[in-house]
């Protein structure tokens, strides 16, 4: 017999397995940590299965209740596995209250995806602002069975219509979402996004503006100095250009992250776009701004906590508004573009391309290779990199010579 204790214990394994309890009732743990609560039983000679939904949204007592009801109708000579089939149908059916709207729906499914914890703050938040600013407005207040496809691509029209296509797409891909979800709760029949394949595409990939002429880059970390804004925010723009991760990365970085001492910042997977952990090596001149900085903010989470509240970390745009407030216009740098301005000037100093990729945290296009990619990788010449970088630009910043700065050996 089965005990919360022991499921709590129980531990993800390279391949799925079952916990038993009994009367067909198992738990079923997945490799990545998901758990899902079956039954096993036999009907007119043939072995069938029940699923009760997935724990701890279903607790131990509940899964036994929806078991012990499984083998009542058994007993009398009913497949429970149909009886169940037949419910939901008619759930689906009479789904049509104030309770079922899209905008109930979708809103349930955020909450089930924050309470599994395996997606990144910014990209729950833009689906909640995408939710919320063009797709509840028009089509939150209806009954989710009730909405067409041609409803949802109206609402999509009106967005794209506004010159926002790349957010008419992830809208597209939000509410895909959300409908695949109400199916597999049984609160749809399907998902309507299906039809509208090929509409509302993501536009051509653009490069997002960067500065890459060694002399441009000296003008700019000069006016970066300058900044007479926040405290935080000018720390902020000093490292961006020196660790070049992406902006998300940066801002939502915890001190916990960080080792001072061993000059390495660790950013765990979950909050990589990859999904896989990232190790930065620190330069002098980094760790530099962020003992500066351990002063003001060290006792909090955020190494960048926001101006309103130090258990938040700050807003997405402030190192935006900040390149603009030093009279960069959006189309010459961006704080993305900190990343381009890396690729681009190591790249052509020389250094080993997999190396810089792999500081830049990209996909690793041979499937096979991705399997053997991990934090770690050409670290040593990474942490050299890494500093041979810090030190170019402090050059550039003080309005040396331009040179290559490759370390040969």
């Amino acid at each position: 017999m089965l005990t919360d204790t022991a499921i709590r214990k129980a531990k993800p394994s390279n391949k799925a397995y079952k916990l038993s309890d009994s009367g067909g009732l198992y738990l079923l743990i997945k490799p990545d940590g998901a758990r899902y609560w079956r039954m096993k039983y036999r009907y007119a000679g043939k072995e069938k299965l029940l699923s009760f939904g997935v724990y701890p949204r279903v607790s131990l007592s509940e899964a036994r209740e929806q078991r012990d009801a499984a083998r009542k109708l058994l007993a009398n000579g009913t497949d429970p596995g149909a009886a169940k089939q037949a419910s939901k149908a008619e759930r689906i059916e009479t789904a049509t209250s104030a309770e079922e709207t899209f905008e109930v729906v979708a809103r349930d499914w955020m909450a089930w995806r924050d309470a599994r914890g395996k997606t990144a703050e910014t990209t729950a938040a833009k689906d909640r602002w995408r939710l919320e600013s063009y797709l509840f407005p028009e089509i939150g207040s209806q009954p989710i069975t009730q909405i067409t496809a041609l409803e949802l691509r109206d609402a999509l029209r009106k967005v794209e219509a506004a010159g926002k296509q790349h957010t008419a797409h992830r809208a597209k891909i939000t509410a895909g979402q959300v409908f695949r979800w109400a199916v597999l709760e049984g609160r749809t029949h399907s998902d309507i996004t299906a039809s509208l394949r090929g509409l509302f595409s993501n536009p051509a990939h653009t490069h997002r503006a960067t500065i890459t002429e060694p002399s441009r880059i000296g003008e700019l970390l000069r006016a970066i100095d300058g900044f007479s804004g926040q405290f935080v925010t000018l720390c902020a723009l000093k490292l961006a250009p020196l660790v070049f991760v992406r902006p998300g990365e940066l801002r939502c970085a915890e001190w916990r992250e960080i080792d001072l001492d061993g000059a390495i910042w660790r950013i765990p997977g979950e909050r990589m776009k990859m999904k896989a952990p990232h190790i930065v090596p620190l330069s002098k001149q980094a760790i530099s701004a962020l003992k500066e900085l351990h002063g003001l903010t060290g006792a909090g989470r955020y190494v960048f906590p926001s101006i309103r509240t130090h258990s938040r970390p700050m807003s997405e745009n402030t190192v935006n508004a900040a390149l603009r407030r030093l009279g960069y216009a959006k189309d010459e740098m961006t704080g993305h573009g900190f990343r381009s301005m890396a690729a681009s000037r190591l790249n052509e100093m020389g250094w080993n391309a997999d190396a810089i990729e792999r500081q830049l945290a990209h996909a690793e296009s041979n499937k096979v290779r991705a399997a053997y990619t991990h934090a770690a990788q050409y670290l040593e010449e990474r942490t050299r990199m890494m500093q041979a970088w810090a030190d170019y630009l402090d050059g550039l910043k003080n309005g040396a010579s331009v040179v290559p700065f490759r370390k040969v050996g």
